[in-house]
């Protein structure tokens, strides 16, 4: 009565069979660098679905102020003999918008930078301000102030830092939840759609990405666990280069990404550093499909923890302790043992030091242009219709931020390698650092600001505002 079916055995086996084709289909996908086109499909198909969605909303507009105007005629047709004269106000909201910049869809305000630092003086000398206002003779008038007053102002609007740890904003919905403006219950195709999605991206999407992720996960604890036993040095790089590239492309298969490779011919191909701009964790994974690079960072726990732990058993990456990862010239010294062997790949920084939302690209920090050797730029701008890679960790866990990514529709991005660059001669590093920055936000369509991205987490720094003061007081000296 409560027996199993005689049928039982050939159905486990069935599923086991199912389930081993799946995950050697993958590694053989992954292994090969092969797409079968499902996932380029499917990102063309989720676009005619928001081109409809965004259709339908103006529609929807439309119609209802197409009411509302015929419902202010009508009131104006019953009183407009009382009153002949009588006119509504001209609306000039778009001849008064020359402050206004759409760029990425996250900055209101084009603002003069009175506030930022003057690039030919890198290294301020706190003892400047007070020589200048010594030595110099000051003549003030009001009208010196009104630049910094509207810079101010406009700062207490909307500066430029806070908004680029936000996620940029949308020019259309892209029927997620986390995005919407109640759109979903403009009409009822649309509302339908809605359901659909939901459905699909949580009942199938997800439990399909979560098992991907896993196989991915597993994969590089075993594959790496072997390659490391190998002895000879030569071929255990080999297959450890393999190793690396399948681990992380699984891992971007499990989130439906879609990456596009330009100017291949600049692809890193020897040992020294790898520089792009930061959005997300995801960066690693999504350069490390097509080249394999040494990574550093802090070590972690959790999950990104047992993804480190795995692949150093094979490959020379450089993790630091939490301590250790302050000491600057521990660090140095370590890039530079890396960097003087030609055997070892490329190192993978991301300078800016946190994530940005990937309308712009921050302060690099100084430290691996100070060591020497070549440097590739890289610039990566992913399309955040389909799911926003930005991960604010201010605000997001590293779960939670798995969890979003798990339920977006996909990851699209391009990446852009571009011609190494070299330290010129007489050129410090931190005017090196801008100028590579400087390339990168131009290959990559950003905003390039001076701004450090650990504004997000502390304070602005006494010397920032010492130096304000110095180009104030120039403003002020006599002729």
């Amino acid at each position: 009565m409560f027996g199993f079916p005689a049928n039982l055995p050939s159905i486990i086996d069935i599923f086991w069979i199912t389930t081993s084709f799946f995950i050697l289909f993958l590694i053989l996908l992954s292994a090969i660098n092969k797409s079968i086109g499902v996932r380029r499909s499917y990102v063309k198909l989720l676009l005619r679905i928001f081109e409809y969605g965004r259709v339908s909303i103006e529609i929807a507009h439309k119609e209802r102020h197409a009411t509302i105007a015929e419902t202010k005629t009508a009131y104006t047709d019953v009183n407009a003999t009382k009153d002949i004269n009588k006119s509504s106000p001209i609306d000039t909201t778009n001849e008064k918008s020359s402050d206004v910049n759409a760029t990425n869809g996250n900055t209101l305000i084009n603002r003069d930078n009175v506030l930022l630092p003057t690039p030919n003086e890198p290294n301020f000398n706190k003892e400047k301000l007070t020589e200048t206002i010594k030595d110099e003779k000051i003549s003030f008038h009001f009208e010196e102030c009104l630049d910094y007053i509207k810079a101010g102002v406009e700062a207490i609007i909307e500066d430029e830092v806070t908004s680029r740890f936000e996620a940029e904003q949308l020019k259309s919905w892209n029927l997620l939840t986390r995005t919407n403006r109640q759109y979903e219950f403009i009409n009822w195709k649309i509302t339908l759609i809605w359901v659909l999605g939901f459905a699909v991206r949580y009942t199938i999407l997800m439990p399909l990405r979560v098992l991907v992720c896993f196989i991915g996960v597993v994969f590089a604890v075993c594959s790496n666990s072997l390659v490391a036993l190998i002895p000879f040095k030569m071929i255990r790089h080999f297959f450890a280069d393999i190793a690396f590239k399948v681990t992380f492309r699984i891992i971007c298969l499990s989130l439906s990404a879609v990456i596009n490779f330009y100017n291949v011919q600049y692809k890193p191909k020897s040992t020294g550093f790898c520089v792009a701009n930061h959005t997300s964790p995801l960066d690693v994974a999504i350069l490390s499909t097509d080249c394999t690079f040494s990574l550093i960072g802090q070590r972690h726990g959790g999950f990104l923890g047992i993804l480190q732990r795995a692949l150093a058993r094979a490959s020379p990456h450089i993790w630091f302790e939490r301590g250790e990862a302050k000491d600057r010239h521990a660090v140095a010294e370590r890039l530079k043992q890396h960097v003087s062997d030609p055997t070892n790949p490329p190192i993978l920084i991301f300078p800016e030091g946190t994530c940005i939302n990937n309308t712009s690209v921050m302060q690099f920090k100084k430290g691996s242009f100070e060591v020497g050797g070549v440097i590739y730029p890289v610039a990566i701008k992913y399309d955040p219709r389909f799911g926003d890679a930005f991960w604010n960790s201010s605000k997001y866990s590293m779960l939670q931020y798995l969890y979003m990514m798990m339920t977006s529709w996909a990851i699209v991005c391009d990446v852009w390698y571009l011609p190494p660059m070299y330290r010129q001669q007489g050129e410090s590093a931190i005017d090196f650092a801008n100028r590579v920055k400087s390339v990168i936000a131009k290959q990559g369509g950003l905003v390039d600001l001076v701004w450090d991205g650990q504004l997000k987490r502390m304070k602005p720094k006494k010397e920032w505002k010492e130096m304000q003061q110095v180009e104030f007081i120039k403003r002020l000296k006599g002729d």
